[in-house]
């Protein structure tokens, strides 16, 4: 816990040319972090599970799509449904709300003897989890300035990684050793204690209170999906999701019978994946704020496609060869995301973050929902086990992102253009 601690101080100690950060915001950082370790970790081990899941639960291609799309599905409702009341309450009660009905819907899964059961346990977790990262996304916004959103937002996405290097290596071990069911017993434990560590530590969050319009919600929520700039803002929001929604399901799979890499050799792969997203997901963030969100952006995106490109159109692959390329493929990916995030959190006004942020998240679900199923009618498995047409899926994936390059720049023109980046101060230090 000490090394952890000193850890955040180092990614977040301020330079000289950005804002200081105080004590608080450092905690919440961290706290956040560990949340977002948490969700991702719930969501993501499911796709390195698929090897295991599949011929356990007698699951085809397309019902292991579904269960990662009903994922999506059912969070972009919950997203929707929560939008007109976001920016009604205090931040860190409905964080706490959600986060409860997700450890309680992780717990299903947990206990699910059949293809049906965890159908039904991963909607009940989407429900609840799919909400938490705009709100989230949302108390970041809230707390810190824009120049030091991508800081921020670097080390907050770098608990993806961390889930690569801690948390799906373990997953993977229990699963192994024992059954799948062990590593969703292992969420369960570790949200338990984040959720005492939020009771105890975070302060209430309801600045944004003060600017909230006298609306219903229904009115809230109309406002906030006609507001023209915010469109520009939720376009590319879809766009983001569509690609790496249909890549990701299948990745395990596609290593272990594509690749020819043994299953037992998995948990490898994505601690190395993990290692070095972990370690630059931070540097991105302060890159980001240093030269431009945008440029950073840009550079990701490129890393993606070259990657992508290669990734998909590959045939039996030593391990060693295999590491390199999903980390660079990572480290794309992660600059695409983490620019992104911060650059997109200052397009919403202050009484409308919670809102936003929650439609954004709710087509950023659905979206990738949609491409998911479609991923799983797209591959084909053969009899020998190999996936095929994940081609196809990497070309879909290069289109998106070229796609979102182009959002992105008129996003960027629209926020230079803003005579001044709202903020809600930070209540306290």
């Amino acid at each position: 816990m000490i090394q952890a601690i000193h850890w955040f101080n180092l990614m977040t100690s301020p330079r000289s040319t950005a804002p200081s950060l105080t004590g608080y915001q450092r905690l919440i950082i961290a706290v956040l972090a560990f949340l977002q370790f948490t969700i991702i970790l719930d969501f993501m081990v499911l796709a390195p599970l698929g090897a295991i899941i599949m011929p356990a639960l007698k699951v085809p291609p397309a019902g292991f799509g579904g269960l990662v799309s009903v994922y999506a599905f059912s969070a972009g409702a919950a997203g929707l449904l929560a939008a007109g009341f976001s920016d009604r309450f205090d931040r860190k009660k409905l964080l706490l709300f959600f986060y409860l009905g997700f450890i309680v819907g992780t717990l299903l899964c947990a206990l699910a003897d059949s293809y049906r059961f965890l159908l039904i346990a991963r909607i009940v977790t989407g429900l609840f989890g799919g909400v938490i990262g705009s709100i989230v996304f949302a108390i970041t916004t809230d707390l810190f300035e824009y120049q030091l959103r991508g800081r921020v937002m670097g080390i907050v996405q770098a608990a993806f990684a961390a889930s690569n290097v801690l948390g799906l290596p373990i997953g993977l071990y229990l699963a192994n050793r024992w059954s799948w069911h062990a590593p969703f017993y292992l969420i369960v434990v570790t949200s338990t204690a984040v959720g005492i560590l939020i009771v105890l530590t975070m302060r209430p969050i309801n600045a944004h209170l003060r600017n909230k319009p006298d609306k219903s919600p229904l009115h809230h929520f109309v406002h906030t999906v006609s507001t023209p700039r915010y469109l520009q803002g939720f376009l590319a929001t879809v766009l983001l999701a569509t690609g790496g929604f249909m890549l990701l399901p299948f990745s395990s799979a596609y290593t272990v019978n594509n690749l020819g890499i043994n299953v037992g050799r998995l948990p490898v792969i994505y601690m190395v994946t993990g290692i070095f997203a972990m370690g630059f997901g931070p540097l991105i963030g302060r890159l980001s704020d240093a030269i431009g969100k945008f440029k950073v952006f840009a550079l990701g995106c490129a890393a993606t496609i070259i990657m992508v490109l290669i990734y998909t159109n590959l045939g039996v692959t030593p391990l060693k060869l295999v590491i390199l390329i999903n980390v660079l493929l990572f480290l794309g990916v992660s600059s695409r995301m983490i620019s992104a995030s911060a650059l997109i959190s200052a397009v919403p006004s202050p009484a409308d973050r919670g809102s936003y942020m929650s439609i954004s998240s709710s087509l950023q679900q659905i979206s990738g929902g949609i491409a998911a199923a479609v991923a799983g009618v797209i591959v084909k498995q053969a009899p020998d086990g190999v996936l095929q047409h994940i081609d196809i899926l990497g070309y879909v994936l290069v289109a998106s992102t070229l796609l979102t390059l182009i959002m992105m720049y008129y996003i960027n023109r629209m926020v230079e253009a803003s005579a001044g980046l709202p903020t809600v101060a930070a209540s306290g230090d």
